[in-house]
C-alpha cells in the first residue's frame, strides 16, 4: 500500500468508525431482542415486496437511465445542462416531499390518477424509481463521459453505425461504473420509506413494515425486523462487488523482431485528386483550410494547436459542426457519414477499445476481410499476441494493431494517419515508416499524414501542407515546399535551424557576406526560382547538411566544438556573416579556418518579410 498522509488516514478512520458504530450498538443489544413477538409471515411478505419492487424498479431504471446517462454525457447545449439538473432534483428533496409530489401526479385527482397506482405494488415501484434513478443516471453519465471519444470516432470510420457503436464500444467500456450505479439504485430503492409511505402505504414494503412494527412493539422488536434488511443489503453489495472485480490481463510481452510487411517491390499506385474546403469557427480559433492536390500521399505539418488533427477529423466526417467540403476524384464525400466514407483512420493514441483482444481489434471493421486481417497480423508480428488486450501491449505493438485494423478493410479510399509513429522509439519508427510507405505505394488509396517531423513528411509524402493558426501558409510538392518555404515561419516548421541573411546576385547565387556566395539549385536539378537580383532573402540548411571538408566549396571558420553526442559533434561556425549551429563528424578539424560544402539542392530560400 502506498504511504498516505497521517491526517488523511485519521480523518478517514474517524468517519469509518462513525459509520460502523450503529451496527456495533445494535449487536450489543442482541440480548434485548424480542424474537418471539415478530409476525414472521408478515415480515417475509414485506421483505418479498421490497425485493420484488426494488428489482423491478432497478430494471426499469437501467432500461431508461443508461440511455439518459449517455445522452447527458454526449449532448451539448443548454438543454443538456437543464436536463442534468432535473435528474438530480430527487436527491435534493426530502423523501416525504418527493412522495407528496408523486401524489400530486399519481394520486386520486392527479393527472395520472386514473392509472390506480396509489396503494398498489406498482405505486411502490413508481416511488422507488423516482428516488433511486439519480444514482444510476449519474454513474452512467460519468462512465460514458470518461470514455475516450476517439474510440467511438474510429468505430464510426470502420463502418459501424451509432447504435452499433453504443452496443459494441460505449456500453462495454462503461459497464463497471454502470453496475455500481445499478447496485446503489437497488439499495436505495430497497430501503426507500418516505416516498413509498406517502404514495403506497399498502402493501407493506420492508421499510414501512419496520415503521409499523416499531410503533406497535417498540425498540425490542427492531432487531428481528432489521435482520433481513441487513442480510439482503449485504448480499446485494457482495454480488455487485463480485461482478465488478478486475480481470487479470497478463504481463506486457517483450517486443520480438518485426517481420517485413512486404516481400517484393510493388508498383506505385496512380495519383488521386483531393479537394478540400474546410471551415469551423470556435472561440478564439477558426479552421479555414482549402486544398487542391493531385498526389498519392499528403503530409500536414504545423505547430500544436494549428488545426492538423481537426483537419484530419473533418476529412473523416467526424467534425459535425465543420463546414466541410471533401471531394475525392470528383466524388463528393461531404454528405456522407463517417461509416460510409471508406476511411482507414489511425488517430493519436491508436484508439484501441480496451475490452477487445488484438484479434478482435484487427477484425473490428464492418467490411474486414478475414484473410487480409490474418495476413496483416502475420506481417506485423501480432499472431502471438492475438489473445492480448491493449493494456498488455507495448506502444509499438499497439501502433501495429491500429495499422493492421486500418489496412484489413475491404474497401478503403482514404488512409488518415494522425502522428502514427510518435510513440515509437527511433529504430522502430524508422523501420515501420519505411515498411508502411512501401505498402501504401501499392494501394489504390490517398494517404493524408499528420506529423510534427519534417523528415517524416519529406520521406513519406509527395505533397506537403503547412498549417498555422488554422490556415494554410504553404502547400505544394514536398520538394518545392522544402526548397522554397515562402516565410521564416514555414521554414522553421520544416526544421530549419541554421539561418542566415543574403542578397540575390545576378548570377543566381546568394551573397551571404565576407565574399561568400552560395550556389542554389532547385531539387529537380534546374536553376532555382529566386527573387530578382538585389532582393534580400533569408536562407537555411539543416545542421547536418553543412559539412566541413578540406576541399569544401566555401571558406568558413569554426568558432566552437562541443562534446560528442550520439555519434556527432555539435559545432558553431561562421559562414559569411552568419553564425550557424551544425552537426559534424566527431573527427572534424579543430577550431579556426576551414572549408565547408553545402549541397545546392538542400538550401532553403525565402524573401525577407
Amino acid at each position: 500500500m502506498r504511504r498516505m498522509p497521517g491526517a488523511v488516514r485519521v480523518l478517514a478512520c474517524l468517519l469509518g468508525l462513525w459509520l460502523l458504530a450503529p451496527f456495533v450498538a445494535g449487536l450489543l443489544r442482541l440480548g434485548d431482542a424480542d424474537w418471539s413477538g415478530v409476525d414472521r409471515t408478515a415480515l417475509a411478505r414485506a421483505a418479498g415486496v421490497s425485493v420484488a419492487s426494488a428489482s423491478l424498479a432497478t430494471l426499469l431504471i437501467g432500461l431508461f437511465g443508461i440511455p439518459l446517462g449517455y445522452v447527458l454525457a454526449r449532448g451539448r447545449g443548454w438543454w443538456t445542462a437543464w436536463l442534468g439538473g432535473v435528474v438530480q432534483l430527487p436527491l435534493a428533496l426530502p423523501p416525504l416531499a418527493g412522495g407528496v409530489l408523486l401524489l400530486f401526479l399519481l394520486g386520486y385527482g392527479g393527472p395520472l390518477g386514473a392509472l390506480g397506482l396509489s396503494e398498489h405494488f406498482a405505486g411502490i415501484v413508481a416511488a422507488e424509481m423516482f428516488v433511486a434513478s439519480p444514482f444510476l443516471i449519474i454513474a452512467a453519465r460519468s462512465a460514458f463521459a470518461a470514455i475516450d471519444p476517439a474510440l467511438e470516432d474510429v468505430a464510426a470510420t470502420l463502418g459501424h453505425r451509432p447504435g452499433t457503436i453504443f452496443r459494441r464500444v460505449s456500453l462495454p467500456l462503461a459497464w463497471r461504473p454502470i453496475l455500481a450505479g445499478l447496485v446503489l439504485a437497488w439499495l436505495r430503492a430497497f430501503g426507500e420509506f418516505g416516498a413509498t409511505v406517502m404514495l403506497a402505504y399498502h402493501p407493506y414494503s420492508l421499510p414501512v413494515f419496520t415503521y409499523v412494527a416499531f410503533g406497535e412493539a417498540g425498540l425490542p422488536s427492531m432487531l428481528p425486523v432489521l435482520a433481513p434488511t441487513l442480510v439482503l443489503a449485504a448480499l446485494a453489495m457482495a454480488v455487485g462487488h463480485w461482478l465488478a472485480r478486475p480481470v487479470a490481463r497478463g504481463a506486457v510481452p517483450r517486443t520480438g523482431p518485426l517481420p517485413p510487411l512486404i516481400d517484393r517491390a510493388v508498383a506505385e499506385a496512380p495519383p488521386r485528386h483531393l479537394m478540400l474546403a474546410l471551415r469551423r469557427d470556435l472561440p478564439g480559433f477558426t479552421l479555414d483550410v482549402r486544398l487542391d492536390s493531385r498526389a498519392r500521399r499528403i503530409a500536414i505539418l504545423g505547430p500544436s494547436g494549428s488545426g492538423k488533427s481537426m483537419t484530419l477529423r473533418a476529412i473523416a466526417g467526424l467534425e459535425e459542426r465543420a463546414g466541410a467540403q471533401v471531394r475525392l476524384d470528383g466524388r463528393d464525400l461531404s454528405p456522407l457519414p463517417p461509416e460510409q466514407r471508406a476511411v482507414a483512420y489511425v488517430p493519436q493514441g491508436y484508439a484501441l477499445p480496451p475490452h477487445l483482444t488484438v484479434a478482435r481489434q484487427v477484425r473490428f471493421a464492418v467490411d474486414c476481410v478475414p484473410d487480409r486481417a490474418a495476413a496483416w497480423m502475420a506481417a506485423l508480428g501480432l499472431e502471438d499476441l492475438a489473445g492480448r488486450y491493449p493494456d498488455a501491449l507495448s506502444p509499438g505493438q499497439r501502433q501495429r494493431v491500429a495499422l493492421a485494423r486500418a489496412f484489413a478493410r475491404r474497401n478503403v479510399d482514404l488512409v488518415l494517419l494522425d502522428e502514427p509513429f510518435s510513440a515509437l522509439d527511433a529504430p522502430l519508427r524508422a523501420r515501420l515508416r519505411r515498411e508502411v510507405l512501401a505498402v501504401l505505394r501499392g494501394m489504390q488509396v490517398l494517404t493524408v499524414l499528420v506529423t510534427h517531423d519534417p523528415a517524416e513528411a519529406l520521406a513519406m509524402a509527395e505533397d506537403v501542407v503547412l498549417l498555422d493558426g488554422g490556415r494554410v501558409i504553404r502547400a505544394g510538392s514536398a520538394a518545392a515546399v522544402f526548397a522554397r518555404p515562402g516565410s521564416e515561419l514555414a521554414a522553421r516548421l520544416l526544421g530549419a535551424e541554421a539561418i542566415g541573411d543574403g542578397v540575390v546576385r545576378p548570377d543566381g547565387r546568394i551573397d551571404v557576406g565576407q565574399g561568400v556566395a552560395l550556389q542554389v539549385r532547385h531539387p529537380d536539378g534546374e536553376r532555382a526560382d529566386l527573387p530578382p537580383p538585389g532582393a534580400r532573402v533569408r536562407w537555411s540548411a539543416r545542421p547536418y547538411q553543412i559539412r566541413p571538408a578540406e576541399e569544401g566549396a566555401y571558406p568558413a571558420r569554426i568558432l566552437w566544438r562541443g562534446p560528442i553526442q550520439d555519434g556527432q559533434r555539435p559545432m558553431r561556425l561562421l559562414l559569411g556573416d552568419a553564425e550557424l549551429e551544425i552537426l559534424a563528424d566527431p573527427s572534424c578539424m579543430a577550431e579556426g579556418a576551414c572549408r565547408v560544402d553545402i549541397d545546392p539542392a538542400c538550401l532553403q530560400v525565402w524573401p525577407v518579410a
